[in-house]
């Protein structure tokens, strides 16, 4: 039996040990993560006044590098691009990769288009790709509009993207569901956006070039996500613009070499203190798209008009569900609670269950439990009926719609297309918190969005954030009497005359002006 001075030394020995390991760990991630950014674009440490990372940056960038990396191998060459004409959106063109059946070449010298670049995660960066898009297309002559989704281009990268993408989604609906520790983790895990995530984005856009050196350099290229604008600087576009997502100043959502855009002042602010360069910076406004730009004034005397009549008519609430499925416990709780309102003729549910079979079928339980009969709108011609007949004056044929389709277009797009009729939107503060219709917000997924949240109300057109199903049926009360709703969509009609909304029209006239400066643009 061992004595007590031989324990000791013992353990003493082995707390040595694991020290020696990690202090040779440390020197070991300095010399990896040197070779890991030896032959980058840009020098992410300098942008970030941090020249000399400590040993623990280089080792959790080198980790989560890894760890982003496990199994890719890169194209070995740039993806041939072609553009092909748009089956959802008359005059856009998308990207694929080449197969020999795209848009011809007559030979002839045509002006670079305007390349609006995104991925496919979750709803909101499509979304906002989208709304840029139509701010693009007829903006400059015969200049078209690419829309280049990095999902869509056949590729590794692709494949690598998606893998990732599926792994932070269910990270996503599972910290929803839980609630709690987990959800208090991956809360403070999305905030914490500091500058070892800004360089392990920037290292992941590095790998990404190939699905991007198909197009010309010289093209304005305006991202909805930073990891497509990191990519499009690395490959060394000359006109880059990134749409900032959210309302919390993060590193890793802004790109050095890019012009960054933000939403709102204060995020502007927030970013200059961190030392982003004020050249690199801009307030823009919110990300939305042109139609629902356009249609405000309309829309917001509809709502006033519905919310002032004698009798009152029913409250139009939209409630869709990202992309990611989260908040299903939540939103179908929600559904059961309003089922008072909805017997009484006091409320309509417009239900956007997306593209999610999982949500589709959990709303149906929802409305089942409570025996609320339902229609169900299923493809883009039946929303846009569904629509028409709304700003023909008519009523909904039931006081519960199903929207819910098998095409990822049209479960991102009926939101955007319903907002204009409904009369309050019931959504978590992502990126629909900018949007111009007055907004309950429900409970957040992410501590960012809180930040969202906050913007909505400041600026007199939403809720603070809803985290229980009480405080979201005090708002519906309120929402009931015609005080709250009219002086949100007044406040939606002032904001919009100071140009609130106008992010993605600032957004493409900031890069066509860039790029006509540009002399090497023919």
């Amino acid at each position: 039996m061992m004595k007590g001075w031989e324990t000791t030394l013992i353990t003493i020995a082995i707390l040595f040990g694991i020290f020696l390991l990690y202090r040779l760990l440390l020197l070991w991630a300095v010399s990896a993560y040197q070779k890991l950014i030896k032959n980058n674009t840009v020098n992410v440490d300098r942008w970030v006044h941090d020249p000399q990372p400590s040993p623990q940056s280089c080792l959790k960038v080198v980790i989560l590098h890894t760890f982003n990396t496990i199994g890719f191998k890169g194209s070995p060459e740039a993806v041939e691009l072609e553009p092909m004409e748009s089956d959802k959106v008359e005059g856009l063109k998308v990207t694929e990769k080449k197969a020999g059946n795209g848009t011809e070449d007559n030979g002839k010298k045509k002006t670079l288009p305007l390349v609006v670049g995104t991925i496919r995660m979750g709803f909101g960066h499509h979304r906002i790709a989208y709304a840029t898009t139509s701010w693009g297309l007829g903006a400059d002559g015969d200049r078209e509009t690419y829309f280049h989704d990095l999902l869509n281009i056949k590729s590794p990268e692709a494949k690598q993207i998606h893998d990732i993408d599926q792994k932070y989604s269910k990270m996503s609906r599972l910290a929803s569901e839980l609630g709690g520790i987990v959800e208090q983790f991956w809360g403070k895990l999305t905030k914490s956006g500091d500058e070892d995530s800004l360089r392990v984005t920037y290292q992941w856009g590095e790998l990404l070039k190939p699905v991007l050196m198909g197009l010309d350099k010289n093209s304005p290229f305006i991202a909805s996500h930073s990891l497509v604008a990191h990519a499009a600087v690395a490959c060394g576009f000359k006109n880059v613009i990134n749409l900032v997502i959210d309302n919390h100043a993060q590193w890793f959502v802004v790109v050095p070499g890019a012009l960054n855009l933000v939403q709102g002042p204060s995020n502007y602010h927030n970013f200059l203190k961190m030392g982003v360069p004020p050249e690199e910076l801009q307030l823009a406004g919110h990300w939305i798209p042109k139609d629902l730009v356009e249609g405000i004034p309309d829309a917001c005397q509809r709502r006033i008009e519905r919310a002032q009549s004698v009798p009152r008519k029913p409250l139009r609430l939209l409630i869709p569900v990202g992309g990611a499925g989260a908040q299903r416990k939540f939103v179908t709780s929600l559904v059961r609670a309003v089922a008072p309102f909805v017997k009484k003729g006091q409320v309509q549910l417009f239900l956007n269950a997306g593209d999610h079979a999982h949500m589709k079928t959990a709303f149906i339980e929802a409305l089942d439990d409570k025996h609320l009969p339902f229609d169900s709108v299923t493809d883009m011609i039946s929303l846009r009926a569904f629509k028409d007949s709304l700003l023909a004056g008519n009523e909904p044929p039931s006081a519960v719609t199903l929207f819910t389709y098998t095409d990822y277009f049209t479960a991102v797009a009926t939101t955007d297309i319903l907002c204009n009729v409904a009369d309050v939107l019931a959504c978590k503060p992502s990126e629909l918190a900018f949007y111009p219709i007055p907004k309950l917000m429900i409970r957040r997924v992410g501590d960012h969005e809180a930040y969202s949240a906050l913007r909505a109300s400041e600026l007199g057109e939403g809720t603070l954030e809803a985290r229980t199903l009480d405080v979201c049926l005090r708002y519906i009360d309120l929402f009931l009497e015609p005080d709250l709703l009219t002086q949100m969509n007044q406040a939606i009609v002032n904001n919009n005359s100071i140009g609130v909304y106008d992010g993605c029209k600032n957004a493409v006239r900031i890069a066509l002006e860039r790029a006509n400066a540009n002399k090497k643009d023919p």
